[in-house]
């Protein structure tokens, strides 16, 4: 069992309603919200914790693009011990990265505005950098034309945040993630970090950081406290507040009518918001910071919309804050074991386990996990099945219940049974927001994402610790 990070403590004993966490919960299952976490902290106390089965408090989570925080406050240190400034330009930090034909804004952008994502172009330059240069990010990014003057306009794109990840490691001569284990994670007793890499090595900085959920909420402490922890001061007061204030006006999915949370401006690789900023990663995972109400919650999810990222904020708004100052202690041990016993629902069999199956995989279908024309056999054990991926790897099976397995280094929890004369799992990546659901009968069997990662559909490299794709910097 990991070590707490944070002390624990009755909801009503914090000034918390929790008929008004109850709501909170009501709400994001009405919303279709598939969670796998939710802490909340008041007043520097876990009022309320929960995990959906078969997610534990153990397990470090991926948190997509909420690593970008993390990442600026990387920059922070670096400027703290003087080795880097706002001002600095990539072209001088990276100069043997910078192409021989770059357009003369993009030899004028700096840290500032890497930060703030503010380089120029209309939209995120990340696919189209690696296409120009396959292996080297930096230089691809470089070579491409603004529409906008440096500074003026916000554009969400994960590549200034890999910049950022080698700005730093140019000048601290660390990589990104040695850097922050020394400075951040360590004293702050996250002892458990773990991060996804590109083909070289290195971490991506915008995104690949796994963290447990209260990992994250204590991080939301962190800078609700300005940079102290327990007293000690980790980041500059300074960095905290340059990066968690507004330098730009936001955009966010300009398709979406309401999003009052995404469009409240951007910090430093933060989110504003109308009660405090965020933290925000894919498909749900939230470091929400409420400093009027001394809160912080952390939420880790699988949600299908990018609507659902604005739901989130929204309950928090309309069903948690307004339960602050209005505890009902006569609600905290049912919200407590409420909590207690959250849970995913896995396949529910129609019979039992006692038959087995050879399926193939058909890959044509959208979305497959798996090689086409892999071979699927599925075999009875005690209790469930096991099934047999090629010569690739095999994965234990529960019946009625999840059964946890690591077959290639990451682990994932498995629940399947018989619908007719078909067997069907689902295989929930629990250290990711992600499934795969598994079928297979006598003519076919299919592997398919229910959301599909952003980074690979190979669910063999989902499997593997550490994830790593894409080519690199050399």
């Amino acid at each position: 069992m990991s070590t707490a990070l944070l002390p624990r403590s009755a909801p009503a004993d914090q000034g918390v309603s929790s008929r008004a966490v109850a709501a909170l919960l009501d709400r994001l299952a009405a919303k279709g919200i598939e969670c796998h976490s939710l802490m909340v902290v008041r007043h520097g106390h876990v009022i309320a914790e929960g995990w959906w089965a078969p997610y534990s408090a153990e397990r470090p989570h991926l948190l997509y693009s909420l690593t970008k925080s993390f990442t600026s406050i990387a920059v922070g240190l670096a400027v703290e011990d003087g080795l880097l400034s706002l001002d600095d330009r990539v072209a001088d930090v990276l100069p043997d990265h910078v192409p021989s034909d770059a357009p003369e804004q993009a030899l004028r952008l700096t840290v500032h505005h890497l930060l703030t994502m503010t380089a120029g172009h209309e939209t995120d330059t990340l696919v189209e950098a690696w296409e120009r240069e396959p292996q080297n990010l930096v230089k691809g990014f470089l070579s491409i034309p603004a529409v906008a003057p440096e500074g003026t306009l916000h554009t969400y794109d994960n590549a200034t945040t890999f910049i950022l990840a080698r700005m730093v490691e140019r000048v601290t001569g660390r990589p990104l993630d040695e850097f922050l284990d020394e400075r951040l994670f360590v004293p702050m007793g996250i002892a458990d970090a773990e991060w996804d890499r590109v083909g070289s090595g290195a971490v991506f900085g915008f995104h690949g950081l796994h963290l447990r959920t209260e990992a994250i909420a204590a991080f939301g402490e962190l800078l609700l406290r300005g940079g102290l922890w327990g007293g000690r001061r980790l980041v500059a007061r300074e960095w905290v507040e340059l990066a968690t204030r507004s330098h730009i006006v936001s955009r966010y999915h300009d398709d979406i009518e309401h999003a009052p949370d995404f469009r409240a401006g951007y910090g430093y690789q933060i989110w504003m918001s109308r009660h405090g900023f965020h933290g925000n990663g894919a498909f749900g995972q939230h470091c929400i910071v409420v400093p009027a109400h001394d809160l912080v919650v952390a939420v880790t999810s699988a949600q299908t919309t990018v609507e659902h990222a604005q739901d989130v904020l929204d309950a928090v708004s309309d069903c948690l804050l307004p339960g602050i100052g209005h505890p009902t202690p006569a609600e905290d041990r049912p919200l407590d074991e409420r909590m207690r016993d959250l849970r995913l629902s896995g396949q529910r069999p129609s019979e039992g386990t006692a038959r087995g199956l050879v399926g193939t995989i058909d890959a044509s279908v959208a979305d497959s996990a798996l090689p086409h024309g892999t071979t699927i056999r599925v075999e009875p054990t005690g209790g469930g099945w096991t099934v047999l991926v090629g010569s690739l790897f095999e994965i234990e099976v529960g019946h009625e219940h999840w059964r946890e397995s690591s077959p290639l280094g990451r682990p994932l929890a498995a629940s399947g049974g018989w619908q007719g004369d078909t067997f069907v799992t689902d295989l929930q990546l629990v250290a990711s927001p992600h499934r795969v659901r598994l079928t297979v009968d006598r003519r076919a069997a299919t592997a398919t994402w229910t959301t599909v990662p952003l980074t690979t559909s190979d669910l063999l490299l989902h499997l593997t610790a550490p994830l790593m794709t894409r080519p690199d910097v050399a």
